[in-house]
């Protein structure tokens, strides 16, 4: 009975001990820290719903051997990449007041430090003290006001990359910067006046553990996250993480959900439950990140690794709830065929075929097999999607040296470039409304004819008719994220999937 009695007493000290650390946890970080004891204590909340996080801090000038600033925190070994978009609310009280990520070795007042910060005069900077005690020295970025705040450790090597929404990062470096392996990362705001409390609100926040340097693609895998993302604003909300690859999701044309790729295997995801279920598609459990719905959203195609023909890519297509055998649309032996998108009138698909040595691209028809090649290149077309009309295909081709966006008409004439700059620009998707195209642009130092995993690189968005493109979001991903078209039924949220390995 005593025993009994004293097993309770520990369960009981266990559960509250947990209880009282698990209360502490804020989002995605775990503590919530005044540091360097400021006189007015600042507050630190968490919006689930909207994943955004609300800081108030007050302090005096961050710049000398100590610092004051309110801090949202949590512990990270070896390299990262933290990214947010930062917004102070409120016009202030100082114009010198800062918010952005700080990198500290503890949590002491003297630490050592980086820091990527804005103020609210505007000064982008990338501040440092690299000594306990020691004055905090900086360097100074170009940019004024930023929105979107970055701060990436490779060793001892810090860069800092800031932008305003829908534009490209500008960078600093900071080299041979000393800081222990296992460091003290998160969000902060200081008010540069010890009397009074200014706020920031942090959304998009990211932590990113990113892939080993030399990991072997499509063998070592690192997490995935599948997000939303509001196309006029640039809010995101992380739906899901998977400790594994998830890839290409579609939206169904209901609104409903998304189905994605897994390890070869499809699944939906219900947006209204966060429900996943397997995809019945029978025999094809080799599935690539090639899956397209019908414009009418009746069928789904399918590009599956036959294994009856060497492993090669060919397509098939079921009914989109998945409750029969696929249909093979390729026949065998005719080369490897990656499927990418359905005529309106359900009688063609599109696709990227090895035929003579060479990636261009066809379309077949479904019932009798009929392939007609529409591009001929000795390079790599790729990702071709009609619009509703089906008057026009889109597609990349890296024909002109580096990986661009086209246009065509549907029987392969005029084939028209619509993107013109250094980076690689894969895939192409129309929305619903047929006003825009959003894409993925891959760095500009990658081999152009390849769209590897786990990459710094951009969504951006343009004109269906061509223009000038805008950075939807900046994203650690590359190979799955956006794959295949997910753009919302109304136009005005896509899908995609971003990378980290787990902290």
């Amino acid at each position: 009975m005593k025993l009994h009695c004293s097993l309770g007493i520990w369960v009981c000290l266990f559960l509250c001990f947990n209880t009282t650390i698990a209360q502490h946890t804020i989002g995605i970080f775990d503590g919530n820290t005044a540091v360097g004891n400021p006189k007015i204590k600042g507050t630190a909340n968490y919006n689930a719903k909207d994943q955004t996080y609300t800081l108030t801090g007050s302090g005096t000038n961050m710049w000398f051997g100590a610092d004051e600033f309110q801090y949202l925190w949590t512990t990270i070994q070896g390299d990262f990449i933290v990214r947010a978009t930062v917004h102070f609310n409120g016009e202030g009280k100082d114009p010198h007041r800062k918010a952005g990520w700080i990198i500290k070795d503890n949590l002491d007042t003297n630490s050592r430090h980086v820091n990527a910060s804005t103020h609210g005069d505007g000064l982008t900077s990338l501040q440092y003290r690299k000594t306990v005690g020691g004055n905090t020295e900086e360097l100074k970025s170009d940019q004024q006001s930023p929105t979107i705040i970055q701060l990436e450790r490779r060793g001892t090597t810090y860069m800092m990359s800031t932008a305003k929404f829908g534009e490209e990062f500008v960078s600093e470096t900071l080299t041979d910067m000393e800081l222990d392996n296992e460091v003290y990362v998160g969000i902060y705001v200081c008010s540069h006046n010890p009397k009074v409390l200014e706020s920031a609100t942090f959304s998009n926040v990211r932590i990113i553990k990113p892939v080993a340097e030399d990991y072997t693609p499509y063998r070592d895998y690192i997490g995935s996250n599948l997000e939303l993302m509001d196309v006029e604003s640039g809010h995101r909300k992380i739906l899901h993480h998977s400790a594994h690859s998830i890839q290409a999701p579609n939206w169904t044309v209901d609104g409903k959900k998304l189905i994605y790729n897994s390890k070869g295997h499809l699944y939906n995801f219900e947006l209204e439950t966060s429900t996943i279920t397997p995809l019945n598609t029978g025999f094809a459990v080799h599935n690539n990140n090639d899956h397209v719905l019908t414009f009418d959203g009746k069928l789904l195609g399918i590009s599956n690794h036959n294994q009856d023909d060497g492993g090669k890519s060919a397509l098939y297509y079921l009914p989109t709830q998945g409750d029969s055998l696929p249909k093979m649309v390729t026949k065998p032996g005719v080369g490897a065929s990656y499927f990418h998108g359905w005529s309106p009138n359900n009688k063609e698909m599109l696709f990227t075929g090895e035929r003579n040595g060479a990636y261009n691209i066809f379309s077949i028809n479904v019932k009798s097999g009929k392939e007609e090649q529409l591009t001929d290149f000795a390079t790599l077309d790729d990702g071709p999607e009609f619009d509703a009309k089906g008057k026009y295909i889109y597609f990349n081709s890296v024909r002109s040296g580096t990986m661009q966006l086209y246009r065509m008409k549907a029987n392969g004439k005029k084939q028209t470039q619509l993107t013109f700059d250094d980076y690689n620009n894969w895939f192409p998707h129309i929305s619903p409304d047929q006003n825009w195209i959003v894409f993925i642009s891959f760095p500009k130092d990658i081999d152009p004819s390849q769209h590897p995993f786990y990459k710094h690189c951009m969504l951006r968005i343009m004109p269906a008719k061509g223009g000038t493109p805008k950075v939807l979001a900046h994203i650690y991903g590359g190979q799955g994220t956006i794959n295949v078209p997910s753009w919302s039924p109304d136009s005005k949220k896509i899908a995609f999937v971003t990378n980290t390995d787990n902290y």
